[in-house]
């Protein structure tokens, strides 16, 4: 495997949605709150039946440009052997993002994908690295990330890379009707 990844601009974005973005639910994070919550929350993992969840039905590359000024977004794409793998989405300073709860500092990742026979390959890392160094050359202080409880495979990424679980909406999704709990982290820049 000869990985490159490349930054790539808004027109490039229909190779970008070509990498699949689904994974394979095996188990998720329960929250066990302690004392109502007062005494901590223990996110505890457990095995579920098996499901397969498809962010692509969600989020569309395509239509972002509809959605946002992409002006300050940065798209970038890993290729092995010129077929791209895997890819990352950054977006920081833009109206309508709700994430960047009006901050100029920080930036968000907007999307991170692997095509799953590319997964726990460090291709996520490298893009990781790559987020790092965009967000920094926007002089952004922190990136904030997403994800749910039912991607324990990305919550342990996002760990091992250093972000920090900071938090917890049990009820984020609740009007979508998904059984989903939202959970952010943050990885500091400083």
């Amino acid at each position: 495997m000869d990985v490159t990844i490349k930054e790539v601009r808004e027109d490039q974005l229909i190779e970008y949605n070509k990498i699949p973005m689904w994974f394979t639910v095996k188990s998720k994070y329960e929250l066990r709150k302690i004392n109502s919550g007062l005494g901590g929350i223990i996110l505890e993992e457990i095995e579920i039946d098996n499901y397969v969840k498809d962010y692509s039905m969600f989020d569309k590359p395509l239509e972002w440009g509809e959605k946002f000024d992409l002006s300050n977004w940065g798209f970038f794409i890993a290729y092995d052997d010129g077929e791209p793998i895997a890819g990352a989405t950054l977006a920081y300073d833009t109206n309508g993002v709700n994430m960047l709860c009006n901050r100029k500092d920080m930036s968000v990742l907007w999307d991170i994908r692997v095509a799953p026979e590319f997964k726990s390959k460090g291709v996520g890392s490298l893009l990781f690295s790559k987020a790092i160094e965009w967000s920094k050359k926007c002089n952004c202080k922190q990136i904030k990330i997403e994800t749910q409880n039912i991607n324990v495979p990305a919550c342990q990424f996002y760990a091992k890379q250093g972000a920090k679980l900071s938090e917890i909406n049990e009820y984020a999704y609740y009007s979508d009707g998904l059984d989903e709990v939202m959970l952010i982290w943050y990885y500091d820049l400083a």
